[in-house]
């Protein structure tokens, strides 16, 4: 397999070697149709880039870093998993960083001291404010994910939380629900993801002609499924009589269908539940989780290709992007 060359795959595939090239490098204007036969031909042979010769070529290390708050959030391993893929496809391999939401780990991250280890930067920041973004980005490019605001100068895509969260709140109030609680409130200091979420969350209530209602709001600490179960339960045992729960993560829905199992509420025929970020384990607790989903594969694949664009040169104003993303309906809240 380590002989395997270029003009063999083209040749597989019945294409021109500068057209397997393209594909190696994710260029945008090859057909769908060539790309798929591309690739076929690509995993048939083993076919794998030589980066070695590459990087002597071009005086890039062919390496970019992956950098997130905490990798044991479940939805942060997979979307890192499928923006590895996603380099990998353009000749690229993956560093992952994690900043444990540190901020001085997060300016780090940012620093001139990445390159020439790495030719580029995705980045989710939670604690920086765009002016940091702004004043501490080093030489490197940079391409921000995630809910933080970005300075004009640098490239961001994200998914609109404030819509997704109002179209959870609307799926559940076409379900006739009304008393409609939200889990959790991050709490004492809450992320821009959380903040957004949270506005989303209100306005699908006045959307809907629904009130908002403070102590429908249980605070607790996100990404943890014991912490969201203790917060509701507490709740619960203090007279809150919620119909429905938008989750601010699977989580805390995970969390939060125990605790209401403990006190013998049925889901969805009593509390309907969401959760969001529609990670695996979604399907595999029972009931199955209604949950947002953000289209991770168009989120890697602008995010690399604004990426690759710095790299290349492109020094224009920043890209600020918003991909989309989808209610998937299942078991904990189905559709009328």
């Amino acid at each position: 397999m380590a002989n395997i060359r270029l003009s063999d795959v083209a040749k597989l595939a019945g294409v021109s070697p500068k057209t397997v090239s393209n594909v190696v490098h994710g260029y945008a204007h090859v057909r769908d149709t060539t790309r798929a036969r591309v690739q076929q031909a690509i995993d048939e042979l083993g076919y794998r880039p030589d980066v070695r010769g590459r990087s002597l070529a071009t005086g890039r290390t062919m390496m970019l870093a992956l950098a997130f708050p905490d990798l044991r959030i479940p939805y942060f391993a997979e979307l890192a998993h499928v923006i590895a893929e996603a380099a990998g496809e353009r000749g690229y391999r993956l560093l992952l960083e994690e900043s444990g939401g540190a901020r001085e780990v997060e300016r780090a991250i940012l620093s001139a001291d990445e390159a020439g280890i790495v030719d580029g930067v995705l980045f989710q920041p939670v604690w920086l404010t765009s002016t940091e973004i702004a004043q501490h980005r080093g030489d490197i490019p940079v391409v921000l994910l995630g809910e933080n605001t970005a300075p004009l100068t640098v490239d961001h895509v994200h998914i609109d939380n404030i819509a997704a969260a109002v179209q959870v709140v609307e799926h559940l109030a076409a379900l006739g629900r009304r008393r409609i609680a939200y889990v959790c409130a991050e709490h004492p200091r809450p992320s821009e993801t959380s903040r957004l979420r949270l506005i989303g969350y209100q306005q699908g209530l006045e959307a809907c002609g629904l009130p908002v209602d403070p102590s429908l709001i249980v605070s607790g600490t996100v990404g943890n499924a014991d912490a969201a179960r203790d917060a509701l339960g507490a709740a619960l045992d203090a007279g809150m009589a919620p119909d429905a729960l938008v989750c601010r993560d699977d989580l805390a829905a995970m969390g939060a269908l125990r605790a209401l199992a403990e006190r013998g509420l049925r889901v969805p025929e009593d509390v309907a539940v969401t959760g969001w970020d529609d990670i695996t384990l979604a399907t595999a607790v029972r009931p199955s989780l209604t949950s947002i989903r953000a289209d991770g594969r168009e989120l890697a694949r602008r995010a690399l290709d604004l990426l690759l664009e710095r790299i290349d040169g492109f020094d224009g104003l920043g890209r600020h992007e918003v991909v989309g993303h989808s209610l998937v309906v299942r078991e904990s809240a189905p559709g009328v």
